[in-house]
């Protein structure tokens, strides 16, 4: 067959070609690098290196200061499951469980009260009125309620004067969450009410006309909407809980042992154990490890629709 073209028809142009990408010189391969730096080597200098050095100490037993690290056993991770160690770590986690839900359940109707309820021009005196306290120091802040729990404190000159009885609360597991729960409470409300401050509230408005009740609204509408929210201030505040040494050592006292302050006996003792410390740290950071990872899987910007 004839190749020519039909008479009265033509042939269409061949689309132009696509303009050429221009080539990567060196200078843009180089920028991540320049721009992440000085922050990657912050971070591998003062995070990387350390638990790099702790983790190999922990695997050398008897080691003291001075002493030539080999890394060659595993015996202090044997010794975290003795009585003590494990009974420490459970009281971290109790601490830290229960502190996260008192946060949860105490900043939950504030953090909700000041994104939808407070008037605007209060918002942001509302919010700095949580973030003072965070501006002081925070053992200062444990010494506080030192004065406020003792037997002869506050607290319990309020009680005598109202003629209640007096109560023996410092030294006991209940001071420890009470110090930990005001240390942390700023940060779960803070959490909350950006969290709640992008509520859709059509959706409650179209909940109430469909009749569905306050409490159904909430539980449907609200928390749904809310979850990466509260699990994002229930991570940070179990994770800083987890790790905390003041307010257990100074609230609690020596019945009220947590990791936290077994590794400090560890390291500031009359017999030190750096080896065994550096294993009980190392636990420690694979559960604040854990924590995170639960963080980033379920802690999204936007709730899945």
């Amino acid at each position: 067959m004839s190749s020519a073209s039909t008479p009265g028809l033509e042939t269409p142009a061949s689309p132009p070609d696509p303009p050429a990408t221009p080539k990567k010189g060196v200078g843009f391969s180089l920028e991540p690098w320049v721009l992440l730096g000085p922050s990657g080597i912050w971070l591998f200098v003062l995070m990387v290196l350390p638990i790099v050095f702790i983790f190999s100490l922990s695997l050398a037993p008897g080691v003291d200061f001075g002493d030539i690290v080999n890394p060659s056993s595993l015996e202090n991770y044997q010794r975290v499951f003795q009585a003590i160690p494990l009974r420490a770590l459970g009281r971290s986690l109790g601490f830290a469980g229960g502190c996260t839900i008192i946060c949860l359940v105490l900043g939950f109707p504030v953090a909700y009260w000041i994104a939808l309820s407070a008037p605007k021009r209060w918002r942001n005196l509302l919010l700095l009125s949580f973030v003072l306290p965070l501006w002081t120091s925070s053992l200062l802040r444990t010494y506080a309620w030192l004065a406020i729990l003792r037997r002869t404190g506050v607290l319990n000159t309020v009680l005598d004067a109202i003629g209640l009885p007096t109560i023996e609360i410092l030294y006991t597991w209940p001071a420890v969450l009470v110090g930990m729960s005001y240390s942390y409470l700023p940060y779960m409300v803070l959490i909350l009410y950006a969290s709640l401050e992008k509520l859709d509230t059509r959706l409650l408005e179209a909940s109430a006309d469909l009749g569905a009740g306050p409490a159904e609204t909430f539980w449907k509408v609200t928390i749904p909407q809310t979850i990466p929210g509260i699990v994002a201030g229930c991570a940070l505040v179990g994770i800083t809980a987890l790790g905390d040494f003041i307010d257990p050592a100074l609230l609690g006292g020596p019945n009220n042992l947590t990791v936290a302050g077994l590794i400090y006996k560890q390291f500031i003792s009359r017999a030190p154990d750096w080896s065994f410390g550096s294993a009980l740290s190392m636990v420690l950071i694979l559960a604040v490890s854990v924590a995170i990872a639960i963080l980033i899987r379920f802690g999204e910007a936007e709730p899945k629709r």
